[in-house]
């Protein structure tokens, strides 16, 4: 066990700044770079560590929150300011069109999800609402993935044997969505070859998270770290929006 504990030398807020980091590769590669090229295909797929990272951490964050209210209120307040940097950053042709909800407004419906099943004693309306908020999420970015990491998690508990299988099942899953994907739009085998590479994202969060991750926050600048995630996820899609629209006027 303490052989086990020396290597957990990574918090929770250093995690969400890889997060960031790796979100900001795979929007530019999403954006800018051509497809099927190495460095395209290797921003994109290790861009995969963030959503779930974040599906993570709002389980936690739900479970020790001082104000659950408040924890709402800031993820609804972010995703609406998203919006538009969001559709302005991935909208294809011109300059701004709906291209769906951002992440944020994915991370306010898990936690409603959340919500639901802490608060809704009646188990018939308990799941009809898990399934309702889940379905909304078709309309969001992580569509239905985000609700069952964010239920996996929650099922974990805090278990280090369940967060394991939670994080290798939400891999064969994802695998699984790329690869149904692949079917008829590329060779058998290059199908297979984008669908690993699409699951290391995740899988290097799990092991992350499992192995390196020591429960804790950094011990100074906890103010500037908890407003900092909240207000990059909106400044880089404008500045990537921006960027775009400056590269094909």
């Amino acid at each position: 066990m303490e052989e086990e504990k020396k290597y957990r030398i990574l918090n929770r807020d250093v995690i969400k700044y890889i997060a960031m980091l790796t979100m900001l590769l795979n929007h530019i590669a999403t954006i800018f770079m051509e497809t099927g090229t190495f460095w395209s295909e290797f921003f994109l797929d290790i861009g995969y560590f963030t959503a779930i990272s974040m599906c993570y951490f709002l389980v936690e964050g739900f479970r020790h929150t001082r104000s659950k209210k408040k924890y709402g209120i800031r993820l609804a307040v972010f995703a609406l300011i998203s919006e538009i940097p969001y559709c302005l950053a991935f909208t294809e042709d011109g300059i701004l069109e709906f291209y769906g909800l951002n992440m944020m407004f994915t991370l306010l419906i898990c936690f409603l999800i959340l919500l639901a099943v802490e608060r809704i004693a009646n188990r018939a309306a308990r799941d009809a609402a898990v399934a309702g908020l889940t379905l909304l999420s078709l309309i969001s970015d992580w569509a239905l993935l985000a609700p069952v990491f964010t239920l996996l998690f929650l099922w974990a508990e805090g278990s280090r044997e369940k967060t394991k299988a939670a994080f290798v099942f939400s891999t064969l899953l994802f695998g699984m969505f790329n690869f149904l994907g692949g079917v008829g739009r590329f060779p058998v085998g290059t199908n297979i070859l984008y669908t690993l590479g699409s699951m290391a994202g995740i899988a290097l969060a799990g092991i992350v998270i499992v192995c390196l991750y020591n429960g804790r926050r950094m011990k100074t600048g906890k103010n500037f770290s908890k407003w900092f995630f909240y207000f990059f996820y909106p400044l880089h899609l404008l500045l990537l929006g921006l960027l775009r629209i400056f590269l094909i006027v």
